[in-house]
């Protein structure tokens, strides 16, 4: 919203020495979002004056037509002679009033202005147009041509009001009234204390059995509908000046003189207007939904097929308007022509959320739109339309018709208790209730009571729906500057969960172990998971989709964190980084299987556990999962080696890494699944309440994900689910206890199947071994078909042995071995080797 200071100044008596800035200032103070005061006209410099064209020569022997004009100014130029100036535009002509610029003037950009000589002649000055004086877009995009009333050598800077400040508001949504120089007169006059004239206190007429006739059948969506007629305007008037400066101002073209006025009116009091040409409308006015398919052609000239929820305004003929957005083009009052003389003006009241709908649904946002779906004060329908037919009388000629409509749907003031000190606890001040009832009484409220106070809220301003809105306008105008700087105070006791605590161990291991954290939006595509080659029964497909999502690409929230994962690793990849280990923590979703609708939880008490188990109950599945990418090398070469690129192997270790900090022991098998490469694939699972779950899998992916997806051969990746990891942990991890007495070193290898799993045959070796073994290492995997045998390979393991007690003998040591050997070739047909 952009607002005029010297439009501001007639409904606020602000002292003379404040700027635009000094509002600003005011207005950030009580919660408006003031982005820039522009200063309109600075740099400018005069004379500046109207002039009046007393001849023009056409020069021809230039590509271009070229005018070589004389302009009587007056006394401007010190001698009341006529001055010469060569122009190129076309569009004015002899005796016209124009804006003159003379030698010595400086134009906004710091444009100055001297006698130069051009196409053979001598220019002193200027014939000027609205853009070289900066006064926006009339619609001309020529010379200003001025009413032939404004006398010559006038100073045209104040004519045209070319200085001013204008102050840039971006207003939210639920600050609707912010809308028009109404609004802002009150926050204004709030702010500083002043007294408000309010434009729409105005005396209005009542309603009566001779006004234009209206029928609504839809009073939902129009609860308040106003006709006033005006008949016998001057079809030649045009808008004044201070008109179109002011609609230039606020970032509005002119148009026609009755167009002007609705826009100017909807301007100054936020109330959306029409005017029709009542000669172009056929029977009564309606309000009612469309049928599905109707056609409507709007002002904008495109013919619009409507659907069954848009709420049209309507004629014997059918639809003449899309209720609150735009007016059809077969009612349009006709400024070509200038045949239009009588008038039909209309200001409604409709419904919120079917005008929002409506110009979202056929991409039709319009000044009028904007302003109805943040919400209109439902008492200003009456008021702008006195205010619309005053102007079109005063300045059309008009006569204003004794019939006035109104429909109006009954409905009651809306009303809040709240408790006098709620905002002190809200905001954690002592207001008290003096000032509690001042501010909301600044606001527009009604307020009664002692204790409980009973809030009867302002007609224009609908979002104050419940008591915290009503603390919320109590601590924004006391300053949200002047609340303190307090630091929570929490119980004791209260600190971390074991979940919590989980998740920070885990972020910090990952990064430790070389990982950089790379958080992704949870947003996916479903074509991803064919990308992956997932099942077409695959749990992972069934999604969460968003109402409104941020793309259409990404509709879904994610069932797993690779895809936005491995996005971030191809981004890296092709901008040069190509050793890349990343991870993520986070958010998984999943549809419920029976959906529920969310209650709303209280504001003024803390939910009750029932309470928050109904919410969380409507809500997803959300298990959080961790996942890591690698690509390129996992150790760099150098003076210290050759370094390795990452294998399927990291994707897997950083698996137990997770299992290592939830305290849990991780089985680690053969599997295959989705993106994984089905021979290089781990499945990792744990045992919880003596039950073996799927956690995740691990792995190298699959050559067709990778090539599909554009990523480097070999890329690997792990995901897991955390929290089934942690209801398998024993809790917090314990320091491991230390002996003092030395350990025992026992190799040995052994020749089994190449089907058969490295994770089996240590799990057979740690249960036979006993409670002597404290670790054991698996440091050599050897295959030779001449030496072991076809289909066989050797897997060398290093046991660690060692009481708490006492030194281990080499015959118990030796003893233990012999166990885990034996347990292990009846486990999995090892032999010893050699």
């Amino acid at each position: 919203m952009r607002v005029p200071l010297s439009w501001l100044r007639e409904y606020v008596d602000l002292p003379a020495t404040e700027t635009g800035r000094d509002v600003q200032a005011k207005l950030i103070s009580v919660g408006l979002e003031v982005e820039t005061v522009e200063q309109l006209g600075d740099g400018l410099k005069g004379p500046l004056v109207v002039g009046k064209v007393l001849t023009i020569e056409e020069l021809t022997e230039f590509k271009k037509p070229i005018r070589f004009c004389t302009v009587d100014v007056g006394q401007a130029n010190g001698t009341g002679e006529p001055q010469e100036i060569v122009c190129g535009a076309r569009n004015f002509a002899v005796g016209d009033k124009v804006v003159v610029v003379l030698p010595g003037a400086v134009l906004p950009g710091g444009f100055a202005i001297a006698a130069r000589k051009t196409y053979g002649k001598t220019s002193h000055g200027m014939i000027c147009s609205s853009d070289e004086l900066g006064m926006g877009d009339d619609g001309s995009h020529g010379i200003i041509v001025l009413p032939p009333e404004h006398e010559v050598g006038t100073d045209a800077i104040e004519l045209l009001q070319l200085v001013d400040e204008v102050l840039d508001i971006a207003v939210t949504p639920d600050r609707g009234y912010a809308l028009s120089i109404r609004g802002v007169a009150r926050e204004t006059a709030t702010a500083y204390g002043l007294p408000l004239s309010d434009p729409a206190l105005l005396d209005v007429p009542g309603p009566n059995a001779f006004g234009y006739p209206v029928q609504v059948s839809d009073p939902m969506g129009c609860d308040r509908f106003t006709a006033r007629t005006v008949t016998g305007l001057d079809p030649e008037a045009r808008s004044p000046l201070w008109l179109t400066r002011r609609l230039q101002k606020a970032g509005m073209r002119p148009i026609s003189l009755a167009v002007d006025i609705t826009n100017y009116v909807m301007l100054e009091l936020g109330q959306p207007l029409h005017a029709y040409d009542r000669t172009r409308v056929q029977g009564p006015i309606g309000v009612r939904r469309a049928e599905q398919g109707e056609k409507l052609t709007t002002l904008d000239g495109v013919k619009r097929t409507l659907d069954a929820e848009d709420l049209v305004i309507t004629d014997d003929r059918g639809p003449i308007g899309l209720a609150g957005v735009m007016g059809g083009a077969n009612t349009e009052i006709d400024d070509t022509e200038g045949t239009t003389t009588e008038v039909v003006v209309e200001a409604a009241h409709f419904d919120a959320l079917s005008i929002s709908r409506t110009a979202r649904r056929h991409k039709l946002a319009s000044e009028a739109s904007k302003r109805f779906e943040r919400g209109v004060d439902l008492q200003a329908a009456s008021a702008a339309a006195q205010r619309t037919v005053d102007l079109l009388v005063l300045l059309a000629g008009g006569t204003a018709d004794a019939g006035v409509t109104e429909v109006i749907a009954p409905s009651a003031p809306h009303t809040i208790t709240i408790p006098a000190d709620h905002p002190d606890k809200v905001a954690g001040v002592d207001y008290g209730r003096e000032t509690v009832v001042r501010r909301l009484q600044q606001v527009g409220c009604d307020v009664y009571g002692q204790d409980e106070l009973i809030v009867t809220v302002p007609s224009w301003r609908p979002d104050l729906t419940d008591p915290n809105d009503l603390a919320e306008e109590v601590i924004r105008l006391e300053g949200y500057e002047n609340l303190p700087s307090t630091l929570p105070k929490p119980p004791a006791g209260r600190g971390l969960t074991d979940r919590q605590r989980l998740h920070r161990r885990v972020g910090r291991a990952l990064a430790g172990a070389g990982y950089v954290e790379a958080p992704n939006y949870p947003f996916v595509g479903e074509h991803v998971f064919d990308q992956f080659g997932l099942a077409a029964d695959d749990p992972n497909r069934k999604v969460v989709k968003l109402v409104n999502p941020l793309s259409d690409e990404e509709p879904a929230l994610r069932t797993t964190l690779l895809p936005g994962l491995l996005g971030a690793l191809r981004r890296n990849d092709g901008r040069g980084s190509h050793d890349l280990a990343l991870f993520e923590t986070g958010l998984v979703f999943h549809p419920r299987e029976e959906l529920k609708i969310a209650v709303r939880l209280p504001v003024d008490r803390r939910p009750t556990d029932e309470e928050i188990a109904s919410l969380t109950e409507a809500l997803p599945l959300q298990p959080r999962h961790a996942a890591v990418v690698l690509t390129g090398a996992r150790e760099q070469a150098g003076w210290w080696g050759k370094g390795r690129p990452s294998d399927w192997a990291d994707a897997v270790e950083s698996a137990r890494v997770l299992a290592r900090e939830a305290g849990t022991e991780l089985i680690v098998r053969g599997g295959q699944y989705g993106p994984w490469h089905p021979g290089r694939c781990a499945e990792l699972a744990v045992v919880v309440g003596g039950v073996e779950q799927v956690i995740g899998y691990a792995g190298e992916l699959h050559p067709g994900v990778l090539k599909t997806l554009g990523l480097p051969a070999r890329t690997s990746a792990m995901e897991l689910d955390l929290d089934v990891l942690e209801s398998a942990s024993s809790g917090v991890p314990k320091g491991p206890k230390i002996s003092t007495f030395p350990v025992a070193t026992q190799d040995v290898a052994l020749v089994v199947d190449v089907a058969v799993p490295h994770a089996g045959v240590e799990a057979a070796l740690r249960e036979g071994a006993g409670e002597l073994l404290e670790s054991i290492r698996l440091f050599d995997v050897y295959e030779n078909a001449a030496q072991l045998g076809e289909g066989k390979k050797s897997l060398a393991y290093a046991l660690r042995f060692r009481a708490a007690d006492r030194t281990l003998t080499v015959d118990e040591a030796s003893a233990a071995r012999d166990a885990a050997v034996s347990l292990a070739a009846e486990l999995t047909g090892a032999v010893l080797r050699g």
